[in-house]
């Protein structure tokens, strides 16, 4: 199945058809055989999604929300902060494309079934190995774990995934 992609904000570089293509091949090398929604939108928006379903008034890069399990062929959604991706890949010295794929590849991994609070190191392992294998800057979970700083546990009671 075909991915689902909702741009809410544009960004030069950045366009649905490559980012569904992104996205397709990206399940296919997580071994996710569901499809995925993928929403790209501003800080407002996140924020708002993270204060409704993790209780955190607060913005963040990427939330995944897996399925509750009612539909087989759907794995889950995955929004992502498109103003926290530019600034990132300022910082970073790569593409805002490039950002957005990389946070997409993390929400994939959670839909996938990863935990990189609770697997030892497993995620973050196939998140870098995935990350080489798809041509993409530094791994989100590479990134948090050299700044301990800007890593949060999760509430566990919430569905939903956050790299932070």
């Amino acid at each position: 199945m075909d991915p689902t992609i909702i741009l809410k904000k544009k960004v030069t570089g950045l366009n649905q058809r490559g980012l569904a293509g992104f996205v397709a091949k990206a399940c296919r090398a997580a071994g996710l055989r569901s499809t995925v929604t993928v929403l790209v939108t501003g800080n407002s928006e996140i924020r708002s999604l993270n204060s409704r379903f993790r209780g955190k008034n607060q913005t963040t890069d990427v939330l995944s929300f897996p399925s509750l399990g009612c539909a087989e062929a759907f794995a889950g959604d995955i929004a992502v902060s498109l103003d926290t991706a530019a600034r990132n890949a300022r910082t970073l010295g790569h593409s805002i494309d490039d950002e957005v794929k990389v946070l997409v590849l993390h929400g994939i991994l959670h839909l996938a079934g990863y935990d990189h609070e609770s697997d030892k190191g497993e995620m973050a392992d196939k998140e870098q190995r995935l990350r080489t294998r798809l041509g993409l800057p530094t791994a989100l979970i590479e990134r948090s774990s050299a700044n301990p700083e800007r890593r949060r546990r999760p509430n566990r009671r919430a569905p939903v995934r956050s790299h932070r």
